[in-house]
């Protein structure tokens, strides 16, 4: 047998001998084949096993050798200023490598304590606008979905990802266990000893890395850790406002919040100001991510510089040689922070609660 319009090059299996072979349907191998989530983990193994056996593989609409040099950059939305650093870092990256960028936002609606995921069939338009590679900045991807991407050699890169990847998937994040360490001893340095953290959903490669980070820093110094003073708020308005609150009403508040977004920290200054209280004076604040907002709030905020758009640089080029075929020998990589000071930190001073 030859394939049509490549001479001499024989056919792979059809869908139905993979699905012969693995004892499913056609419609039902075409579900796993496609990344689609209503299939039964053991169906969906025994036709995953399947493609293997067989070499299966759906290839792409268009001559890979010939293939236009396009690569989409997925994000979670197009209207938050940290999406704007990724888009600006992939962009000149791409443009400098001389690739044609494609950017879109792939989200399904919210679910309650459940990151966003790219929409169902999404990933098909991959095959048919010929991309070469992808670039996700997207809390997850599902399993199907990763799945999906490996069965048609489609090579990725996650920029930041919020969970834990596979650990044959590449991502390119930032060094967030030296960032809660940084900005914890800053704190420490300028004499507080009760300081608090207001960090994102538990179980998130970010917020535990920056907690941990924190707690080190801690213990180095000396400092007793308490656990009252580490608190997780949602990525609601008004939740990290609601997490101060309840740390100003302990018997012994803290004199300084390590947040770890600097957008939570407008909810923190705004719960602050309820309160009566000054930033820095009755209480220092120190962020996360030095995005445009941290300099807009008054006062200005100290915060941990987290460098997206080289992230998305970084990434951009490490996709390109998966492209070209070469894998990289470390699936992470992580770029450096830094302390960004401007005018939320200082001394302690009073009590928060009034008391000197």
């Amino acid at each position: 047998m030859v394939r049509a319009g490549s001479a001499g090059v024989t056919a792979g299996p059809t869908l139905a001998v993979v699905a012969r072979e693995a004892g499913v349907s056609v419609p039902t191998a075409s579900k796993v084949v496609n990344g689609r989530e209503d299939v039964a983990p053991e169906t969906r193994r025994r036709v995953t096993e399947a493609l293997d056996r067989l070499g299966y593989i759906r290839r792409p609409r268009f001559d890979g050798g010939r293939a236009p040099r396009l690569v989409d950059l997925v994000v979670h939305s197009l209207e938050t200023s940290g999406s704007g650093a990724v888009l600006h870092g992939a962009e000149e990256a791409a443009d400098d490598a001389g690739l044609e960028l494609v950017v879109s936002a792939a989200l399904t609606r919210s679910r309650a304590e459940r990151p966003e995921r790219p929409e169902r069939g999404w990933l098909d338009k991959l095959v048919l606008r010929g991309s070469s590679g992808v670039l996700f900045h997207l809390a997850e991807l599902s399993d199907p979905q990763y799945a999906w991407l490996r069965q048609h050699r489609i090579p990725f890169v996650m920029i930041d990802p919020v969970l834990e990847p596979p650990s044959d998937a590449v991502s390119v994040g930032a060094a967030d266990w030296r960032g809660g360490v940084t900005a914890t001893e800053h704190l420490l340095a300028l004499g507080h000893e009760r300081i608090a953290v207001v960090a994102g959903h538990r179980h998130t490669l970010c917020a535990d890395a920056r907690i941990a980070g924190y707690r080190s820093a801690l213990a180095a110094a000396g400092v007793r850790h308490r656990p009252e003073y580490v608190r997780h708020a949602d990525s609601g308005e008004g939740a990290a406002g609601r997490s101060v609150r309840e740390l100003l009403d302990l018997p012994e508040p803290p004199t300084a919040v390590f947040v770890c977004a600097d957008r939570m920290a407008l909810d923190v200054y705004e719960a602050l100001a309820e309160r009566g209280l000054r930033v820095p004076d009755d209480m220092s604040v120190v962020g996360y991510d030095d995005l445009p907002e941290a300099r807009w709030l008054t006062p200005a905020l100290t915060t941990v510089r987290r460098p997206l758009s080289e992230m998305a640089a970084t990434a951009l080029r490490l996709l390109l040689r998966m492209m070209d075929g070469h894998h990289p020998e470390s699936t992470r990589t992580e770029l450096s922070t830094r302390l960004v000071e401007r005018a939320s930190t200082a001394p302690p001073g009073p009590r928060p609660d009034g008391h000197g």
